[in-house]
C-alpha cells in the first residue's frame, strides 16, 4: 500500500477511538503566536490539534493526504461550529496557492514518509510554502522496536454503538541500515455478529539529527535549534526531538 492511503477505510474509522493519546494543543498555539499567522498544519488528519487552534481564533488550514480523515475534520469542525480550511494533498507534493508564517507538524508525522527522497520533496514544499520571515516546527522520532510479547496482543476499545474495536502489531521488521520499521497492523471491528479484519504495513522512517539538518540544508532551509519536547536543547541522542527551521539567508 502507497503510505499516503494507509489512513483509509476502517482505519481512518478506527483512529480517533484507538488513539493512545492527543497532542498538547497549546504547543502549536504557542508555536502559531510566537511564528506568526496564517499558519498551515501538515498531516492534520481529523483535526487534533487543529480544531482547537480554530476555535482559538487562529488563522491555520489543514492539509492530509487522506480524503476519509479530512472527511472527518470536516464532520467534527461542523458539530463544533468551526470554519475550517482543508487542502487534500500528499506532504511530499505540496501546491498551495498561499505562503505562511507558521508551517508544523503536530507529532511525528513526518516520519510517516518512507524514505529520505521522499522527505527532501516534503522539505522543498514547505520551504515554498514559508514566507521569507517565517518558521516551521517539524517534530521528529526514533521509534522503539514492539516488545516481542505485545506481538499479536491487540488495543482494544468499545464504541458507544457497542462495537469493539481492535489494532494489534502482528509482525515487524526494522533496518537500522535503512533507518525503518515496518509493522503489520491488525485492525478489526466486531458489531453485532459481524467482524471486519483489514491488515495494513506501517511504514515508520527515522533520522539522526545530522541526518535531518543535512536535508533541510538541501532544501533551502537553515536550522534555527532542535528542542526536546519541553523546549530545552536536545541531546544528540535523543530518540525525540524537534526541527525548528526557516528559509536560508
Amino acid at each position: 500500500m502507497d503510505p499516503a492511503d494507509f489512513y483509509t477505510g476502517i482505519v481512518a474509522e478506527l483512529y480517533a477511538p484507538l488513539k493512545s493519546g492527543y497532542e498538547d494543543p497549546e504547543r502549536y498555539a504557542r508555536f502559531v503566536l510566537d511564528s506568526g499567522e496564517p499558519a498551515l498544519e501538515l498531516g492534520c488528519g481529523d483535526g487534533d490539534p487543529l480544531l482547537v487552534l480554530r476555535s482559538l481564533g487562529l488563522d491555520v488550514e489543514g492539509v492530509d493526504s487522506s480524503a476519509d480523515m479530512l472527511g472527518r475534520c470536516r464532520e467534527l469542525a461542523a458539530v463544533q461550529g468551526l470554519d475550517v480550511t482543508l487542502h487534500h494533498q500528499r506532504m511530499e507534493s505540496l501546491d498551495l496557492p498561499h505562503t505562511y508564517r507558521s508551517v508544523f507538524l503536530a507529532g511525528p508525522t513526518f516520519c510517516l514518509l518512507p524514505d529520505d527522497d521522499t522527505a527532501l520533496a516534503a522539505l522543498r514544499g514547505i520551504r515554498s510554502h514559508l514566507t521569507d520571515d517565517g518558521t516551521a516546527l517539524v517534530p521528529l522520532f526514533v521509534p522503539s522496536p514492539t516488545p516481542p510479547d505485545a506481538v499479536g496482543v491487540p488495543r482494544e476499545t468499545t464504541r458507544e454503538d457497542g462495537a469493539v474495536l481492535r489494532v494489534a502489531v502482528v509482525a515487524e521488521e526494522r533496518d537500522e541500515h535503512t533507518r525503518t520499521q515496518r509493522s503489520a497492523l491488525r485492525y478489526e471491528r466486531l458489531l453485532d455478529g459481524a467482524t471486519t479484519v483489514e491488515e495494513r504495513l506501517w511504514t515508520i522512517h527515522w533520522y539522526t539529527q545530522d541526518g535531518f539538518r543535512a536535508l533541510a540544508t538541501a532544501a533551502g532551509l537553515e536550522t534555527v535549534a532542535v528542542q526536546d519536547e519541553d523546549g530545552h536543547h536536545a541531546a544528540a541522542d535523543a530518540d525525540e526531538f524537534t526541527f525548528l527551521l526557516r528559509p536560508a539567508r
